[in-house]
């Protein structure tokens, strides 16, 4: 079975792909296209899956840069594929050949372009990340590489929908000590719980920060068959998750 992506009209003509979890040798709770070498999944399995990525992209698997990710709003430019020392939440790159993949499972895969300056970026933004920052860093580092703000386009590949994403009060306490308005994102749900609309937040952010940008309509909850999701394995008690890839690369 070939590895399945999504795509987005945006982009284009950037070589870019949101993967799905079809495709992959991974099995169990990580059946699929599982490219966490940080889950407890086999490594083997991992390392067939992210070369069966690179492969579709069109690169060679070290010419995959991935970096630990761990919800900051950290980003490093990165000058050839492989794993990137030190960690970070985003990535940017100016450099012909280099694919710069991003692992998620409910927050936001950002994929960005300025395909007339020959810069991509990608980013991944939890409601943390996004909160400190993540995304305008990604566009500002991006136009520290010669991209323009007005020709930046951004993508949002699947990530968890306000519907499925709730969360308590507290939660809208901290984004209204940052943006007094933030309660736009929040929609009441059961008692004291809150819905947040993530994917609206990044989409504000990444507008307000003079970039276009889109979101392709998919949620990670909701479609068990095509995309890992972490709250979906924590609400049916399973022991791990796999994570998504979504990757940018100059053509």
């Amino acid at each position: 079975m070939s590895v399945g992506y999504l795509t987005s009209d945006l982009l284009s003509p950037v070589r870019h792909g949101f993967f799905t979890r079809r495709g992959g040798a991974s099995s169990g709770v990580f059946a699929g296209l599982n490219c966490a070498l940080s889950s407890s999944d086999q490594g083997d399995a991992v390392r067939i899956n992210r070369a069966r990525v690179a492969a579709a992209m069109g690169v060679a698997p070290e010419g995959l840069a991935t970096v630990p990710q761990v919800h900051s709003a950290d980003v490093i430019v990165v000058e050839r594929g492989g794993a990137a020392a030190g960690s970070a939440d985003a990535m940017v790159s100016s450099v012909p050949g280099v694919a710069l993949g991003i692992l998620t499972a409910d927050c936001m895969p950002i994929l960005l372009a300025d395909d007339e300056a020959g810069v991509v970026g990608a980013a991944h933004a939890g409601w943390k990340g996004a909160l400190g920052g993540v995304i305008e860093n990604t566009v500002e580092a991006m136009v520290g590489r010669g991209a323009e703000r007005l020709r930046i386009r951004a993508a949002i590949g699947p990530a968890i929908s306000q519907a499925a994403y709730e969360v308590g009060p507290e939660m809208l306490e901290d984004f209204m000590v940052e943006d007094p308005e933030a309660v736009r994102y929040f929609a009441q749900g059961k008692g004291d719980r809150l819905m947040f609309d993530l994917v609206g937040f990044g989409l504000d952010r990444l507008r307000a920060a003079g970039v276009e940008a889109e979101w392709i309509g998919r949620c990670t909850y909701r479609e068990p068959d095509t995309f890992f999701s972490y709250r979906r394995a924590t609400h049916r008690l399973e022991a791990d998750y796999g994570r998504l890839i979504s990757v940018v690369r100059l053509n």
